[in-house]
């Protein structure tokens, strides 16, 4: 697939029309940008999903997995989690290994809480102490881009967790409902700010 920038190129030089190609990713993952277009609305959603995954963690003294996109920038992550109020975030750029994850859950727990929330980034490497086991991925097949298609990293923490510590451990896979529906007025804004 050709990105935004190439499609502006060639239209420029096919047909002299001038055109100003701006990406729009919910990643939040371009250089020389501060926000992307999306991030935002995709942020508000994965921020409403941990609120909502409180009441439910909390009244049933669970550990909740939240599993969200971003491929290899865990910027929907690390914010969400913040918004959130999440006790870890595991993103691509610091992997924690899964030890440590675990190890936080049970410090909670001896210290009086009897529920965690955990943010996980789709691009975490599952990472234990005795080295990394690599990116979890939904099958062997790429995306338009050419990039593996990421997934299922929740589901395989939440299973190792629940080994770990004995805490009922339950996923939430945001996938892609973090990319539809409407936009916050800060992603409008900026895209009309950007035309």
């Amino acid at each position: 697939g050709e990105d935004t920038l190439g499609v502006a190129a060639r239209l420029y030089e096919e047909h002299g029309l001038p055109i100003v190609g701006v990406p729009k990713t919910i990643d939040n993952d371009l250089s020389g940008t501060d926000q992307t277009v999306g991030f935002d609305t995709a942020l508000t959603i994965a921020t409403e999903a941990i609120d909502r995954l409180h009441t439910t963690a909390e009244s049933h003294n669970r550990v909740m997995v939240l599993e969200v996109m971003g491929r290899h920038a865990g910027w929907i992550a690390v914010q969400s989690g913040l918004a959130g109020g999440a006790d870890v975030v595991l993103i691509p750029e610091f992997p924690l290994t899964v030890e440590r994850c675990a190890e936080l859950i049970k410090n909670r727990h001896a210290g009086g809480k009897d529920f965690s929330i955990i943010v996980v980034s789709e691009g975490w490497p599952l990472t234990h102490e005795a080295g990394v086991r690599g990116l979890t991925t939904i099958d062997d097949k790429l995306d338009a881009f050419g990039h593996v298609r990421l997934g299922g990293v929740g589901q395989q923490l939440a299973e190792e967790l629940e080994r770990q510590t004995g805490f009922e451990t339950r996923v939430t896979i945001l996938g892609h409902l973090q990319r539809g529906g409407t936009p916050t007025p800060y992603d409008r804004v900026l895209a009309t700010r950007y035309g």
